[in-house]
């Protein structure tokens, strides 16, 4: 009898992680161009509790930050299990898991976060891939195993009360909504929360502040320490399932460090003006799915990063075996995006049948002199694009912290094209062996740009199969080694291929062995 009770376990824990990702996303396996490990979703103890049951009340004003401690406090206490969240609206402060927990919305069930800053301390830890010191983020959890967010409801962030805001992104009832609240303006046209974010954004060099700062000085500009809102960090086994993730202060979900990831069946939702408002971040983590979610965020949709400069460098961990599949984002800075922190190295990513409609870029490759790393063995199948408002794809090594739109109002690209080589060292970003397969886009301003460095080209970039109709211009390669575009189809206004400083460009079957700063312009 107890070797049958023994295989019936065995059978139901097997049923149940085949019905929770393994099995079920299998096909994604198949002719991968890689070695991965399958992603399984974890399996919880048969242990659940509800949070009404630890004082709770959804009213959407009683404040809940204890009653959801104690709750997973005695879920860990019986070994984990089900932490159930019913209809209602749950307002509360940050909410720390736990091993084995599995926090689950049911129907209805809005979990909406306090912006007291007084609920969310300092902590060390990493922000847009630098070590430093931020708020609490509303929903954290660090070196756990096993541990989920599921169900049907809406984790809301209450971001507005965190981030700035620049004028020309909102509408005139928007902006007068948000300054009426007092805050402070860096200029006319940019306007933050308090003092203390100004403040915060006068010491800061890419969001992160700068210099020996006293931990009165910390406190003084909390309010710009923005939190991700989801951080999971040096986690095993995570599963994010169906819930509606939004509104968050920075970033929305950033798993950092992890292993085993399945993110299934989410939406994720900025407003289009949150500033860095990524939908997606998954840094530094090995084995993840990101499967049939949708985007649509206020920066780049789905990242994949690993850490910046010699921080990320130092980490020495990258961002490996990871599908994205099925997925939809909507607007964001980029549709699918690796970098610009990428100093610990990305690899062995493949990104299936997903679309992108009204994305500023689809297809969006960044980096800079700083970074070091190397990203190689991409893999892109099956993309659909609509209405992009710069580049169907990009590879751009000069990223300088603004989006693709803000980059070329600015007229950065004449700028960058008379910068000289600089030595290869340590802190040179390398993209190579990168396919790109089977991609239409209807409206685009540029089908393709490469602007690698003269130092460091682009390598082996092998684009098949593109077909893009209506745009402005077609494809513009710079200081790349190696790319080879087959079977191109680009319906643009002027020249669809012109290129320059770059060597063994195959174009449409033709190779041009060397290609000097003189350029080559070509009608396809």
């Amino acid at each position: 009898m107890k070797k049958i009770f023994f295989l019936v376990c065995a059978f139901v824990l097997a049923l149940g992680a085949y019905a929770a990702g393994d099995g079920k996303y299998s096909h994604l396996y198949e002719n991968l161009p890689f070695e991965m490990s399958r992603v399984t979703a974890p399996v919880f103890p048969d242990n659940e509790v509800n949070i009404k049951d630890y004082g709770a009340k959804g009213d959407g004003s009683s404040l809940c930050t204890e009653a959801f401690a104690r709750a997973i406090d005695a879920l860990a206490q019986k070994g984990g299990g089900r932490l159930v969240v019913p209809q209602g609206v749950w307002y509360t402060g940050p909410i720390s898991l736990k091993s084995n927990i599995n926090l689950h919305l049911e129907r209805g069930a809005i979990i909406l976060f306090s912006p007291d800053l007084d609920l969310y301390p300092l902590i060390d830890t990493s922000f847009e891939g630098l070590d430093t010191r931020r708020c609490q983020s509303p929903i954290s959890g660090y070196n756990l195993e096993n541990v989920a967010i599921t169900g049907y409801g809406v984790i809301d962030g209450n971001g507005e009360y965190w981030r700035p805001v620049k004028r020309e992104k909102v509408t005139d009832k928007q902006w007068k909504e948000f300054t009426s609240r007092g805050g402070a303006f860096q200029s006319p046209k940019v306007w933050y929360p308090s003092e203390g974010a100004l403040k915060g954004a006068s010491m800061s060099d890419m969001n992160v502040p700068k210099g020996d700062i006293t931990d009165e000085g910390w406190n003084e500009i909390k309010h710009y320490l923005r939190p991700v809102m989801i951080s999971l960090v040096k986690c095993k086994n995570v599963w994010l399932q169906g819930v509606i993730f939004q509104n968050s202060p920075a970033w929305n979900v950033h798993p950092l460090m992890c292993e085993n990831v399945l993110v299934e069946k989410v939406q994720v939702r900025n407003p289009s003006f949150a500033q860095n408002g990524d939908g997606i971040d998954l840094e530094s983590c090995k084995n993840a799915l990101i499967v049939n979610s949708s985007f649509d965020v206020g920066d780049d949709g789905i990242c994949i990063k690993s850490g910046k400069d010699a921080d990320g460098r130092r980490r020495g961990m990258p961002c490996e075996n990871v599908i994205v599949h099925g997925c939809t984002v909507f607007k964001g800075h980029g549709g699918f995006v690796v970098g610009s922190e990428m100093s610990g190295g990305v690899k062995n990513i493949y990104v299936s049948d997903c679309q992108f409609l009204g994305t500023d870029v689809g297809l969006r490759f960044k980096s800079t002199r700083g970074r070091g790393g190397v990203v190689e063995g991409i893999y892109i199948n099956n993309i659909s694009m609509f209405d992009i408002q710069t580049d169907a794809i990009t590879f751009d090594l000069y990223y300088g912290g603004k989006s693709a739109v803000e980059a070329l109002e600015d007229g950065d690209e004449q700028k960058q094209q008379q910068q000289a080589a600089r030595k290869v060292d340590e802190t040179t970003p390398c993209f190579r062996d990168i396919y790109i397969n089977h991609v239409i886009c209807r409206r685009a301003r540029r089908a393709a740009y490469f602007n690698g460095l003269p130092e460091m080209p682009v390598k082996n970039v092998h684009i098949t199969d593109l077909e893009v109709n209506n745009a402005k211009e077609g494809i513009i390669v710079n200081n790349t080694d190696g790319v080879k575009l087959d079977n191109i189809s680009v319906s643009a206004e002027s020249h669809t291929f012109s290129a320059k400083n770059s060597t063994n460009a195959t174009v449409n079957g033709k190779t041009y062995d060397k290609i000097d700063a003189e350029g080559l312009t070509l009608d396809f």
